[in-house]
């Protein structure tokens, strides 16, 4: 069920009636809903599917409730490191197995022998990635005693499967989430009406901006080898926004609708593109992925002590996963060991966390030197985003020397550039947009609010227009839902 779609427009106001008409607001009976309504919406794809997330869900409720009876650290140890293989072996058999086999296969024909091997029709399921780590965060969290098992297998079930961030994240913590399905929860008109707000601010990101990048950089990225060099730096600005658009906006729709539910989730996406260097960048990123790496595999591993040669190490490896955990493709791989040569200068100038504060702040325009720093660093991750889309390292090579030809300095020869050009300018729109309400949990969080009614509903009459005006004829999944 894609949030998109006319299926969901009824789904969420049938669970909001149902989930808040509850006497007395019993957390139970709304815990109960919220299962059965997670359940429906993930099994729309696949029911399955269901028996998967099932099992992971009794599987890490299990092992909570031993860690909290065990003291011997050996037995706690066992128990731990049942959970991160129970986890990580699904993801792996279901996400890496054709990969792997792929690459074993290759590896041995270079030494001159040949291997069959046989391949199982196996489907990706849907969110894997994202519901694996928020359980093993629950469990690592448990054994480090930083969080009490929850005994409210209910409660936890809602905690794996709540609809909104099931499929594609913010990844939760455990520590954040859990404990709000055992509170009270009371209806909050304001926060639902804020919630509201940002749903809609999501879908004009995803319709308007992910969408019809989408046309243009599919376009360019499938036919690169018949397109010049301006044409493809087009299509890379192009995919850039796409997956900007698209998944922050996919962001905003989930963070608004657990407000409407009175959940507070984590804040995934803060104005990225304005970031003045590449650990910047990171730090605003799928902030909820980049912090659990940096808890769970970073710090363990000795993070940014020790010395110079562990520190490069821990980077490339957090980097080098990050990019692997984003789909079975060496193109993911090279994304993310691009990404540390981007970060390894800052560590080791010991200038990662030079900008910790958003770019201008309480300013209308940044300096020249934060002006010349964003536009860098949006460079170098454009060029990045390259490899990440690409279908092959190859066809990512090609569309880079592509870029660097004579052809660079005339015209783009892709079909339909005056609609291109029409897109541009909405770019440019949002983006001022998105700076003006940059200091903000979202962009138009402040915006209209001190303004009369008449004025404010004719602005979020303005923002359903232009979803109408741009919007596909045909429904387009997230790019994450495919992680």
């Amino acid at each position: 069920m894609l949030f998109n779609s006319i299926d969901f427009a009824l789904f969420l106001p049938i669970v909001f009636i149902c989930y808040w008409a509850i006497p007395n607001k019993q957390v139970s009976f709304q815990n109960a809903i919220l299962v059965m309504a997670s359940y429906l919406f993930y099994g729309w794809w696949d029911w399955r599917f269901l028996f998967l997330i099932g099992f992971s869900t009794l599987a890490d409720y299990s092992i909570g409730i031993l860690l909290a009876k065990q003291h011997t650290v050996l037995l706690r140890k066992l128990l731990l490191w049942t959970s991160i293989c129970l986890n990580l072996g699904l993801l792996g058999f279901f996400k890496y197995y054709h990969f792997f086999l792929e690459n074993f296969s290759t590896a041995f024909s270079f030494l001159g022998t040949k291997i069959n091997t046989s391949t199982l029709n196996i489907i990706l399921p849907v969110g894997i990635s994202f519901y694996t780590f928020q359980t093993l965060s629950y469990t690592i969290d448990v054994y480090r005693k930083k969080l009490e098992p929850t005994k409210n297998v209910i409660a936890f079930s809602a905690f794996v499967s709540f609809f909104p961030q099931l499929v594609a994240g913010p990844i939760e913590r455990a520590t954040n989430l859990l404990p709000q399905f055992h509170t009270k929860r009371i209806f909050n008109y304001s926060k639902a009406i804020d919630g509201l707000r940002q749903i809609l601010w999501g879908i004009l990101k995803k319709v308007v901006i992910a969408d019809n990048c989408a046309e243009f950089a599919n376009q360019i990225f499938n036919n690169s080898s018949e397109l010049n060099a301006s044409s493809l730096i087009l299509g890379a600005f192009f995919f850039t926004f796409q997956i900007y658009g698209d998944f922050s906006g996919y962001s905003d729709i989930v963070i608004g609708t657990s407000r409407l539910f009175g959940f507070n989730l984590m804040k995934n996406f803060a104005f990225p593109y304005f970031s003045r260097d590449v650990g910047e960048f990171w730090r605003r990123w799928h902030i909820s992925l980049s912090t659990w790496f940096r808890d769970y595999v970073y710090i363990p591993l000795g993070g940014s002590k020790g010395s110079k040669l562990q520190q490069i190490r821990n980077t490339f490896i957090i980097f080098l996963v990050s990019g692997f955990w984003h789909g079975a493709n060496w193109t993911f791989v090279i994304w993310g060991g691009l990404n540390a040569l981007y970060f390894l200068p800052l560590l080791l100038t010991k200038n990662n966390r030079n900008h910790i504060e958003i770019v201008a702040k309480n300013k209308l325009f940044p300096n020249f030197k934060e002006f010349f720093s964003i536009l860098a660093t949006f460079g170098l991750t454009v060029f990045a985003w390259i490899f990440f889309r690409a279908e092959t390292i190859s066809h990512a090579l090609k569309y880079i020397s592509g870029i660097w030809s004579p052809s660079l300095f005339k015209a783009p020869n892709f079909n339909e550039i005056p609609k291109a050009l029409v897109l541009l300018l909405i770019i440019g729109i949002f983006m001022l947009v998105e700076w003006i309400g940059r200091q903000n949990e979202y962009a138009i969080e402040k915006i209209g609010l001190t303004w009369r009614r008449p004025l404010r509903w004719s602005f979020y009459a303005l923002i359903i227009f232009v979803i109408g005006m741009f919007m596909q004829t045909e429904e387009t999944p997230f790019i994450y839902f495919q992680f």
